[in-house]
């Protein structure tokens, strides 16, 4: 790789690429049992699981899938349920019986479900009770042949520590042609042979959906090593870090950063199953977190808790994440409450998460970072391919050790989404962006967000970014709604502090927007909500709105 401007901005005592493991991602969890037996591996809401009680569990969930429902090496199985102790268990358990992990976002629609299910030709369904009726529904016409359902419950201590989600507490009975958890982690034999290989599927999470049907991205264990061993390092994970786990493990972010990071570093993980910002400054004060990776909307949400000023993040040691943009205004009062920068990442499920990342010492706001072990990235020109030098706007491109295989059963998909520069595969991202002349990338918008006010380009994430500095802004989503005089015109929905609720109007924010947006870009219409939709990962969900403004035209 040609020497690159962002390594003059390297983080000092780093080196510049990583050797990984050539071994199953199953030695993450059997490696961390052998040297910290009795340590702490998962608090969960008070619950404290050993790294050796979990590995048992582990082990014996895997004797169950071979050898009572006899899982053969290559098949996949479904894990459909928010963060909890079962998810855990059963990804490692999928994995050690030799078989491929399919996670599932927990929240999508039964239809997609179902989709899922029938293209990634999954066998089984690991979920919890209150999801059962979803996946029943979801798996006609499918090839699932058995579902494994547990509870919250199995693993909620008899007095919580901290604060459980009302919606963890009313969970229905588990009826029907299902297997209860407590069957398949009781099961006593010996372990599987193990019999893949690091180049052997591991998992095959799917994409969004943003561009029509989700996609499985096909990974191995060699592809996913990259970015955890590189979240290890380069956050300084270490046996006694304390690791918040709010994000959705299902999510790639999640799955690498506060799963597999912490758990290949012997520290602990604090698990909770469903968003709660009380809850997450009780646990942070309480168990004392080091490392919290997360999404702009939860940093959002936590510093909005009523007397935050007040409560000890003094532990703190890394805030950081990814998946949309910190606003300035949001990282500044992180900033005056803790001490820390916000060190955004990017990636995506292509690329089993992160290839940029602000260097801990040098980070810029509001940006992707650079990009990060063994990664190399470039702006191009996205209708000829012209790569294109510092400054100018284009597609970002990368090449990295964790780029995914292909899209599973769509090779014409796969095909469409690499280019060949100098001699090299590069994999399109879809996103428009631009590097600076240090070497630094910046996100602009999806390619196919951009709206087209009377030939003006306006990017919504820059228009969000700048509502966010509007003091009564909670959270705001730009999109574009049809007009016959402008073509597309811009339109911001926009939730607002509690305090300013009834006490400003739609038009005092658009003139304010008037006085700090360019002529073209600033939002004519202004719609009050009371909440955005949002995905599983806590991604406010834009097409959604976008496609209700299409529907009203």
């Amino acid at each position: 790789m040609m020497e690159r401007p962002w390594f003059k901005y390297w983080p000092s005592r780093l080196p510049k690429t990583l050797d990984y493991p050539k071994v199953p991602l199953t030695d993450i969890i059997e490696t961390s049992a052998r040297r910290y037996p009795d340590k702490t591996a998962v608090i969960y809401y008070g619950n404290k699981i050993s790294y050796r009680d979990l590995l048992e569990s582990i082990i014996r969930f895997s004797s169950f899938l071979v050898n009572e429902l006899g899982v053969r090496k290559g098949d996949r199985i479904a894990v459909f349920m928010p963060n909890s102790v079962q998810w855990i268990i059963a990804y490692f358990g999928i994995l050690r019986a030799n078989a491929i992990l399919v996670p599932i976002n927990p929240l999508i629609a039964d239809d997609e479900l179902n989709y899922i299910l029938r293209d990634s030709g999954s066998i089984g369904v690991v979920t919890l009770s209150s999801y059962l009726p979803k996946v029943i529904k979801a798996k006609e016409n499918t090839n699932v042949k058995f579902i494994i359902a547990g509870k919250f419950k199995d693993y909620l201590p008899s007095i919580p520590e901290i604060r459980i989600h009302p919606l963890m507490q009313k969970e229905p009975e588990i009826e029907g042609d299902v297997i209860k958890w407590n069957e398949a982690i009781s099961y006593k034999q010996s372990p599987p042979a193990i019999e893949v290989t690091p180049d052997d599927i591991a998992v095959i999470p799917y994409t969004s959906g943003t561009t029509g049907f989700p996609k499985g991205c096909i990974h191995t264990h060699s592809t996913i090593w990259p970015t955890v061993l590189g979240s290890v390092i380069w956050n300084m994970l270490t046996p006694s870090s304390i690791v918040l786990t709010s994000l959705p493990i299902f999510h790639v972010t999640g799955f690498v950063h506060s799963l597999n990071a912490p758990l290949y570093a012997g520290a602990t993980m604090v698990l909770m199953s469903i968003w709660d910002r009380e809850a997450a400054v009780d646990a942070i004060e309480k168990y004392k977190v080091t490392h919290w990776t997360n999404i702009a909307t939860m940093v959002i949400d936590l510093l909005a808790l009523p007397g935050i000023e007040k409560r000890n993040l003094s532990s703190l040691m890394l805030v950081g994440g990814g998946g949309a943009a910190m606003p300035e205004a949001v990282a500044k009062k992180l900033k005056e409450l803790t001490g820390l920068d916000y060190i955004e990442g990017y990636g995506l499920t292509e690329t089993m998460s992160q290839t940029h990342v602000n260097p801990p010492d040098r980070p810029k706001p509001q940006c992707l970072g650079i990009p990060h072990f063994g990664v190399d990235a470039l702006i191009i020109d996205p209708s000829t391919g012209e790569v294109l030098p510092p400054n100018k706007e284009g597609e970002i491109v990368v090449r990295c050790p964790s780029l995914f295989k292909g899209y599973w059963n769509k090779e014409e998909e796969t095909r469409k989404s690499f280019i060949t520069i100098n001699g090299m595969e590069y994999f399109r991202t879809g996103d428009l962006g631009y590097m600076d002349e240090e070497g630094y990338f910046f996100i602009v918008d999806r390619i196919k967000r951009m709206i087209n006010r009377a030939g003006y380009k306006v990017w919504p994430t820059k228009v969000e970014n700048k509502l966010y500095q509007h003091p009564a802004v909670l959270e705001a989503c730009v999109v574009a709604t049809p007009d016959p005089r402008v073509g597309e015109e811009v339109k911001a929905y926009i939730v607002l502090r509690p305090e300013y609720k009834g006490k400003i109007t739609p038009e005092e924010i658009r003139e304010w927007c008037k006085q700090h947006m360019s002529a073209y870009e600033y939002p004519r219409i202004i719609e009050f909500v009371d909440s955005l939709p949002k995905s599983g990962s806590g991604k406010i969900l834009w097409r959604v709105l976008q496609e209700r403004e299409k529907v009203k035209s």
